[in-house]
């Protein structure tokens, strides 16, 4: 029997990153970056320009067109301590982030708070400017929760949306390891040029390397292309601290996909993923049509459920899967999924839907590593030793691989 991602240490998983690796800014151009393709075995170099030659005619490429937000606050304190707070997601984020980016009223999030002990009394605020006046935005801290701190929000304003004091107030929420402020750049180049539904906290880097011509130029190949919506939390740069994975939390995320979306799913026999977000997506669609086919009500993905006797011993095969999925969206009247997955891709997992997967290389000991161990076999360990050798530059600002995987 296979070993189950359970039982996997993540110390199989690391690598030495030297720091002058790691890209801790954009390329003057997104189309500059260089591209590492991992195609039969074979390891080759090109440029991300040169992506739609690389490309099979016909597939379906699936992009994230999450948007992100700007997550990070500060507020300064009377004593003068700086209180950070990272909104996560919504309390409520089951009713839809975009009806809660739109509120006028008080709303609650899931954050993460910096210098937290120096939060002497529950509410403090801070002024900020919008584009058409001064708002006095207030945090109520209501509760600690095992992983977050539950905040409330209320501004003086009864017409700006909580998505434009957001805007007003916060940062762009660029990864802990990047230790500098925000710069103009970043506003532009740490966002898709395809962004469009607001909600993630990190961007789905991958997506950062095309232009809109670069895209222009895939379809002129006879590519078609499709979006879904992922909203990428902070548990993505969340390091695996556990040695074995089955002790390591692995975050929940809100994905967004539409019935049209589905339907191109099953239309095309090759797909190709734009990041580990819209490729964990896919495979959770999958999934989540194995469970409607068992007749679940409920298809939220759990963290190991994919890997459960009770979904893992399934047949069904890709087709059988999303119509399964369709029909139980239309016997309850349903035009777009908006479901929670958890899934885990890592060694000892099948790929059901993605063929290929572009996404960029990732830090050591994480979950996107194993991902990649999931979809190259161990020959992760010679691709990422020749991006080192051959001055690839490493993690969100860095360049890209193109891997093609093998299904089961």
């Amino acid at each position: 029997m296979p070993l189950l991602p359970k039982k996997l240490s993540i110390h199989n998983y690391n690598y030495l990153l030297p720091q002058d690796r790691i890209a801790f800014k954009p390329l003057q151009n997104r189309e500059e970056a260089k591209l590492l393709i991992y195609k039969n075995q074979v390891i080759s170099d090109s440029l991300i320009s040169k992506l739609p030659e690389h490309l099979p005619p016909g597939s379906l490429m699936i992009f994230n067109n999450t948007k992100v937000i700007h997550a990070r606050l500060l507020f300064k304190q009377s004593s003068g301590s700086v209180i950070e707070i990272f909104c996560l997601e919504p309390a409520d984020a089951v009713n839809g982030y975009e009806n809660i980016l739109q509120s006028t009223h008080p709303v609650s999030w899931k954050c993460f708070v910096g210098n937290a002990a120096k939060w002497k009394t529950n509410t403090i605020s801070s002024v900020i400017h919008t584009t058409s006046e001064e708002i006095t935005l207030t945090a109520t801290l209501k509760s600690r929760e095992k992983g977050y701190f539950l905040v409330s929000f209320s501004w003086s304003s009864n017409h700006c949306s909580f998505g434009e004091v957001l805007h007003a107030a916060g940062n762009v929420p660029l990864p802990p390891y990047i230790k500098r402020t925000p710069v103009s750049i970043d506003e532009e180049r740490y966002q898709t040029v395809f962004a469009e539904n607001k909600g993630s906290v990190a961007a789905p880097t991958a997506g950062l390397h095309f232009s809109h011509s670069l895209i222009k130029q895939i379809k002129n190949n006879d590519i078609d292309i499709d979006m879904i919506t992922l909203h990428v939390g902070a548990g993505t740069f969340k390091p695996v601290s556990a040695t074995l994975m089955e002790d390591h939390e692995m975050h929940a995320e809100w994905m967004d996909v539409s019935c049209e979306s589905i339907r191109q799913l099953l239309n095309h026999s090759f797909i190709i993923t734009v990041g580990t977000t819209s490729l964990r997506t896919i495979e959770s669609l999958y999934w989540m049509g194995v469970k409607a086919s068992l007749g679940y009500e409920d298809l939220t993905l759990t963290q190991w459920e994919v890997y459960e006797d009770h979904l893992r011993q399934s047949q069904l095969s890709k087709q059988e899967a999303l119509i399964h999925l369709l029909k139980w969206m239309k016997e309850r009247k349903l035009t777009k999924l908006y479901k929670q997955t958890s899934i885990l891709i890592a060694p000892g997992y099948h790929f059901k839907i993605a063929n290929v997967l572009l996404t960029n290389f990732h830090q050591p000991k994480s979950t996107l590593l194993l991902l990649v161990a999931a979809a190259i076999g161990p020959e992760w360990k010679t691709l990422y030793q020749h991006a080192l050798t051959h001055q690839y530059r490493f993690l969100s600002y860095g360049d890209a691989n193109l891997l093609f995987l093998s299904q089961g």
